[in-house]
């Protein structure tokens, strides 16, 4: 029997992401606290997120890989995560609207408290110029309050969005070929067992 991977994430949208491309595995949410250290790059923040997941997850539940990702917006170099509160999120919107932006996504594998790969996938994500009250409107709805730049890619939020450039998956949370060429190197019975009636996700 193939082990179960372990996500170690509260997104239900990381978690539908590997429910539809037919792996198994338990979500278990980390307790990690979402700072930029000094100096850091955007990029460089989203990588180690995604490790300080993972281990945090890993170190409870050892002889299990676990996955941690981690997604940023990054605008010029400033950093938007999730909104704290309408405000913060209108303010976002309106410095994205227009604009070109990018999306990191962090990802990392662990095994008993040590990392066994890491990497930053990046998506460049063109914003349309949008009226003032169509914005607005977007924010009152609520639609982006637990997301990254307090905008979704998928739903509604695809109507701010001209192009991108890069991996749709990665802005949404989970880039997936990357994520595929590293459970290939670790896990590569996971991946072969793809597919099956019994895959799905296990929370606890």
């Amino acid at each position: 029997m193939t082990e179960r991977l372990i996500l170690a994430s509260n997104s239900p949208r990381r978690r539908e992401i590997l429910s539809s491309i037919g792996l198994r595995f338990d979500a278990v949410g980390p307790d990690v606290e979402e700072l930029r250290i000094p100096g850091e790059t955007p990029g460089q923040m989203a990588r180690r997120l995604a490790g300080d997941k993972a281990l945090c997850v890993s170190n409870g539940n050892p002889g299990r890989v676990v996955l941690g990702a981690d997604t940023v917006v990054d605008l010029d170099g400033e950093v938007f995560g999730k909104p704290s509160d309408r405000d913060d999120a209108l303010r976002m919107l309106r410095a994205l609207n227009g604009r070109t932006h990018m999306v990191h996504t962090g990802v990392a594998l662990a095994l008993s408290g040590e990392i066994l790969e890491s990497g930053v996938e990046t998506t460049r994500v063109v914003f349309g110029d949008l009226p003032d009250d169509e914005i607005n409107r977007f924010a009152a709805l609520g639609l982006g309050d637990d997301k990254a730049g307090a905008y979704a890619i998928q739903g509604r939020g695809a109507l701010m969005v001209e192009r991108i450039e890069g991996c749709y998956y990665n802005v949404v949370g989970l880039p997936v070929f990357r994520l595929k060429r590293m459970l290939g190197r670790h896990m590569p019975d996971l991946l072969s067992r793809g597919g099956e009636s019994d895959y799905g996700e296990s929370v606890r």
